[in-house]
């Protein structure tokens, strides 16, 4: 019986030297990206190389992640666009014989393993989407020295002051602005 998705590789077909995929499906990211309400752009299709290696008890996996996307600075919300290009290096243990894998779900505790038709899986589809998200900068700046956006008008400080004004402090500490403290 064949296969349902062309993502979903069986693993019994590696040969013991390996073998190579890639993954430049552009719904392989789309879709969580949407699913998960994130606010990140594709400017191209994203690649995934992957080579599968047969190891000891499991699986190694390398490969590398590449793609442009559209993201928000974190300070001023300019959209920046970030070029990824990363290499990484996985391992997928073998389950156990006695280990009962549901019928088309991923394994418990690894969510790249599935069996479909009795055949054990590797979802490639899985992989390309968490290298992706791992490649993602956590705190993408446009400038490292973005001032980011008035907390009471919302003005982007980076093309000016705003119309706010001053803030004076806390005026149960205005007893203490006065205070000069000499040095020794």
């Amino acid at each position: 019986m064949p296969f349902k998705n062309p993502h979903h590789i069986p693993l019994r077909d590696i040969p013991p030297q390996g073998k190579s995929y890639e993954v430049s499906d552009v719904q392989v990211w789309q879709a969580p990206l949407e699913e998960f309400h994130m606010d990140c752009r594709l400017e191209d299709t994203p690649l995934m190389e992957l080579t599968v290696l047969p190891v000891d008890e499991g699986w190694l996996l390398r490969g590398r992640i590449a793609a442009r996307v559209i993201l928000p600075c974190i300070r001023c919300t300019a959209d920046i666009p970030v070029t990824i290009d990363e290499r990484f290096e996985d391992y997928i243990q073998q389950p156990d014989e006695g280990e009962a894998l549901p019928e088309n779900d991923f394994a418990e505790g690894d969510d790249h393993l599935l069996l479909e038709h009795g055949a054990l899986m590797l979802d490639l589809e899985a992989i390309a989407w968490e290298q992706f998200a791992l490649a993602l900068p956590p705190t993408p700046l446009c400038r490292p020295d973005c001032r980011g956006l008035c907390p009471h008008c919302g003005a982007d400080l980076n093309k000016g002051p705003c119309s706010c004004p001053a803030e004076e402090g806390d005026p149960r500490l205005a007893v203490l602005r006065g205070i000069r403290i000499k040095k020794a």
